[in-house]
C-alpha cells in the first residue's frame, strides 16, 4: 500500500495511478496505516512524473486541509471529503464522493452539503496543537519551518511540508508573545509575560540563554541582520538590545509612555523601528542607543510594524483599522490603507517589498499593494481574531496564527473560490428544525434569523428586526411560529410571512434561554436578572415570574409532559414546577467547573447536560441521579440536542467538534470537526438530520450514518 502509487507512477500506468488515488477505500485505509501525510506526497510524485491531472489536485487540497483532523481520527476522511470537494463537474470526483457517500464501516456525519473549505482555494493547510491562542508567528530562512508561539506558554516548530510539529519547546512560565529566527535559521529568540526572553537553540530543541531585565512583559522582539542582537519591546514602556552570544542587554531605548507592543529593525541593522501604546513610532540608532524620530499619525495603539526589504519605508497596524506606509527618511506617512473591520494585531512584508500582509481582529489576513495602497485579496478562514503573521522567504505563501489556537498556511498567488454557501456574517448562535423536517431556522449574533430550505442548504428567508445579537431560537411544536431570544427580549415570528407578530419584553437583564412547550401555548425564558418567566404565547403576556435561589437562570428545556422544566440556576442544575413555580429538585454539587451551558430532555424524561468543563452528563430527573458522565469534547460544550427516539444526544462544542452520543451505553457514536466553535446544534423530527451552527457564520447540514434506520413511527 505504501509504495503502490510510486510503483504505478514510474511504471507509466497514468489510469491505474489516477484510479488508486481517487479510490475512496485505498485513501481511507492509507489515511488508517500510515497517516495523511503519506498519501499526500504520493499525489507530489506524480508531479515530479510528469503526472498533471485537475482531479488529483483537488484530492490532494481536500487531503491537504484535512489532514488535521484525519491524522488522529481516520473515520472523519469521509467527512471531511465530502465537505470540501466540489460535487458536479468532474466525473473523477463525483465517483469518489458516491464512494465516499456510500461508506458505512463506520459510523460517522455526512456533510448534505459541502459546507467546509473548499480545495482550489489560497489555503493550503491548517496546522493543530496549540491549547492557547497562538499570538506570534515567524518562518526559517530556508522556507522550511514555522516557529509559533502561544498562550499554552509553549513554542512549536512546524515542518511547513509534513504540516507536523517537530519540537515543543517549553520553558516559559507565562504566555508566549513574540519570536523572530535568526539569520543562519539556526535560533529562536522569544518574548514572553515572564518578563523574560529566550534563546533556542532550534536543531536540539533548547534554550541557550534566558535574557532578564524587563519589568513588564516582553511583548515584541526582533533580530538584526548580522545575527549579533535581538531587540525586544516590553509593557514597562522600553526596548533593550541584548547581545545574542553573551546573553546581555547593551542598550535600554526609552522614550516612549506607553507600552511597546511592536518592533522591527532595518536591513542595515542599524536602526529599529518601535510602536507603542502612545500611538507613535519611535526611530532609534542602534549604536548610540537613542530615538532620533518619531512618527505620530495613527488614532489608536500601534500593535504591528514591519520593515521593507529595501528599508525605506516600515508598515504599521493600528488599533485604529489602519496600516500607515512611512517614509523612513522624511518620517512621513505617505499612505494609509483601510479595509479591516477591528483592530490590526500583525503585519508582514513581502520579500520583493510590493506588498504587506496583515492580520486583523476581524478575523481575516489581508494582502495589500503597498504601491497603490489597495488591498488585492481577503483570506478569510480563521474564526477569531489573527494576531500573527508571517511570509515565507519566496514570497508565495504566508502563515497567519489566531486566537483559534490555529495556524494556517495560504498560497498568495491562488484565487479565492466562491462560498459554497451564503451563511450569516456573524455567530451562529442558535439553530431549530421545524417539526416537519423541510426547514431550518438559525439565530446570530449579526442580528439576524435566517430561515433555510433543508432539502437545498439554501437560505430562503432572512427575519430582520432585532437590535442586538440573537442568542435564542424555538420552533413551536405545529411549525407556524418561531421564538427568537435576544437582548432582554424575545419576539414571535410568523414563518409563512416571514415577518414578527409580536415582541416580548418583561426581562430587566439578557435573556439567556428561551423555550416552547409541547402543547406550544407557552414560553419559557431564563434571565440573568434572577427570574424565569412562563409566558402566554398567543397574548405574549407573563404569567408567572418565579425568582432563583441562586442568581441567573438559563439553558431551559421543558419536560414532555410539558409540567416541568429543567434549567440552570446560578451554578446548579435543577428541576421546576412550572404549574407552582417551585424548585422540585437540584442536581450536582454546583461547583463552578461544573456550569451548565446547555440542557436538553430526552422522551422518557432523563435530562442531557453540557458543562463548562467539556463534559455532558445523563441525569435521571426522578432519582435525581447522574447515569452517565460523556467525556471526549477539550472545551466547553456550548449546545445539546436528543434525538427524538431517545438514543442518541448530539453536543456542539468550543473544541469545533460536533459528536454524539449513545444514551443507552454513553459511548461516542460519531464526531464532526468543523472549522471553528460551534455554538448550536439540533436535530430533526427523523432523528438522523443534525444541524450545526459555527462560529464562521456558517451551518452545517449533516446526516449520521452507519447507525442503522431509526426506530418504526420515526420518519
Amino acid at each position: 500500500m505504501g509504495e503502490l502509487p510510486y510503483h504505478l507512477t514510474w511504471a507509466g500506468r497514468a489510469e491505474d495511478f489516477r484510479n488508486t488515488l481517487t479510490e475512496f477505500n485505498f485513501l481511507y485505509a492509507k489515511v488508517a496505516a500510515l497517516g495523511p501525510q503519506p498519501l499526500i506526497a504520493d499525489y507530489d510524485e506524480a508531479r515530479r512524473a510528469g503526472f498533471r491531472d485537475e482531479s488529483l489536485e483537488l484530492v490532494q487540497d481536500a487531503l491537504r486541509l484535512s489532514a488535521y483532523v484525519v491524522g488522529p481520527d481516520p473515520v472523519q476522511l469521509a467527512g471531511q471529503l465530502v465537505g470540501r470537494l466540489p460535487s458536479s463537474g468532474d466525473a473523477t470526483v463525483t465517483r469518489l464522493l458516491q464512494q465516499a457517500q456510500d461508506w458505512r464501516a463506520a459510523a460517522w456525519l455526512r456533510p448534505l452539503f459541502p459546507t467546509l473549505t473548499q480545495s482550489a482555494g489560497p489555503l493550503l493547510r491548517t496546522l493543530e496543537g496549540h491549547t492557547g491562542d497562538v499570538t506570534a508567528v515567524a518562518v526559517t530562512p530556508d522556507g522550511r519551518y514555522a516557529i509559533s508561539g502561544s498562550w499554552d506558554k509553549t513554542l512549536r516548530v512546524w515542518d511547513l511540508a509534513r504540516g507536523e510539529a517537530v519540537h515543543t519547546l517549553k520553558g516559559h512560565r507565562d504566555l508566549v508573545y513574540a519570536v523572530a529566527v535568526t539569520p543562519d535559521g539556526r535560533h529562536v529568540v522569544s518574548g514572553s509575560a515572564d518578563k523574560t526572553l529566550k534563546v533556542w537553540d532550534l536543531v536540539r530543541g533548547e534554550a541557550v540563554h534566558t535574557l532578564r531585565g524587563h519589568e513588564g512583559k516582553v511583548r515584541a522582539v526582533a533580530v538584526t541582520s548580522d545575527g549579533r542582537y535581538a531587540i525586544s519591546g516590553s509593557r514597562d514602556e522600553t526596548l533593550r538590545v541584548w547581545d545574542l552570544a553573551r546573553g546581555e542587554a547593551v542598550h535600554t531605548l526609552e522614550g516612549h509612555t506607553s507600552p511597546v507592543e511592536a518592533v522591527a529593525v532595518t536591513p542595515d541593522g542599524r536602526h529599529a523601528v518601535s510602536g507603542s501604546w502612545d500611538g507613535r513610532l519611535k526611530v532609534w540608532d542602534l549604536e548610540r542607543g537613542h530615538a532620533f524620530r518619531t512618527l505620530s499619525g495613527h488614532t489608536g495603539t500601534i500593535d504591528a510594524v514591519a520593515v521593507t526589504p529595501d528599508g525605506r519605508h516600515v508598515v504599521s497596524g493600528s488599533q485604529d483599522k489602519t496600516l500607515k506606509v512611512w517614509d523612513l527618511a522624511r518620517g512621513e506617512a505617505v499612505r494609509t490603507l483601510k479595509g479591516h473591520t477591528n483592530m490590526i494585531d500583525a503585519v508582514a512584508v513581502t520579500p520583493d517589498g510590493r506588498h504587506a500582509v496583515s492580520g486583523s481582529w476581524d478575523g481575516t489576513v489581508k494582502v495589500w499593494d503597498l504601491e497603490r495602497g489597495e488591498a488585492l485579496r481577503t483570506l478569510e478562514g480563521h474564526c477569531n481574531e489573527v494576531e500573527a503573521v508571517a511570509v515565507t522567504p519566496d514570497g508565495r505563501h504566508v502563515v497567519s496564527g489566531s486566537q483559534d489556537r490555529t495556524l494556517k498556511v495560504w498560497d498568495l498567488e491562488r484565487e479565492a473560490v466562491p462560498r459554497t454557501q451564503q451563511g450569516h456574517s456573524g455567530w451562529v448562535t442558535a439553530v431549530a428544525v421545524t417539526p416537519d423536517g423541510r426547514h431550518v431556522v438559525s439565530g446570530s449574533q449579526d442580528k439576524t434569523l435566517k430561515v433555510w430550505d433543508l432539502a437545498r442548504g439554501e437560505a430562503v428567508r432572512t427575519l430582520k428586526g432585532h437590535t442586538a445579537g440573537v442568542w435564542n431560537v424555538a420552533v413551536t411544536p405545529d411549525g407556524r411560529h418561531v421564538v427568537s431570544g435576544s437582548d432582554k427580549a424575545f419576539k414571535v415570528w410568523d414563518l409563512a410571512r416571514g415577518e414578527a407578530v409580536r415582541t416580548v419584553e418583561g426581562h430587566t437583564n439578557k435573556l439567556d434561554a428561551v423555550a416552547v412547550t409541547p402543547d406550544g401555548r407557552y414560553v419559557v425564558s431564563g434571565s440573568w436578572d434572577g427570574t424565569l418567566k412562563v409566558w402566554d404565547l398567543e397574548r405574549g403576556e407573563a404569567l408567572r415570574t418565579v425568582k432563583g435561589k441562586r442568581g441567573a437562570f438559563g439553558a431551559v428545556a421543558v419536560t414532555p409532559e410539558g409540567m416541568r422544566a429543567v434549567l440552570r440556576n446560578g451554578h446548579k442544575l435543577s428541576v421546576w414546577d412550572l404549574e407552582r413555580g417551585e424548585e422540585v429538585r437540584a442536581l450536582g454539587e454546583g461547583r463552578s467547573e461544573d456550569w451548565v451551558n446547555a440542557v436538553a430532555v430526552t422522551p422518557d424524561g432523563h435530562a442531557v447536560a453540557g458543562h463548562l468543563s467539556g463534559t455532558l452528563r445523563v441525569w435521571d430527573l426522578e432519582l435525581g441521579e447522574a447515569l452517565w458522565i460523556l467525556e471526549g469534547h477539550t472545551e466547553t460544550v456550548n449546545c445539546v440536542a436528543v434525538t427524538p427516539d431517545g438514543r442518541y444526544a448530539v453536543s456542539a462544542s468550543a473544541d469545533n467538534t460536533l459528536r454524539v452520543w449513545g444514551l443507552t451505553d454513553g459511548r461516542l457514536v460519531a464526531v464532526f470537526h468543523g472549522e471553528g466553535r460551534l455554538p448550536a446544534c439540533a436535530v430533526g423530527p427523523d432523528g438522523r438530520t443534525i444541524v450545526a451552527g459555527e462560529r464562521s457564520g456558517r451551518v452545517h447540514f449533516l446526516r449520521l450514518e452507519g447507525v442503522g434506520p431509526p426506530p418504526e413511527g420515526v420518519t
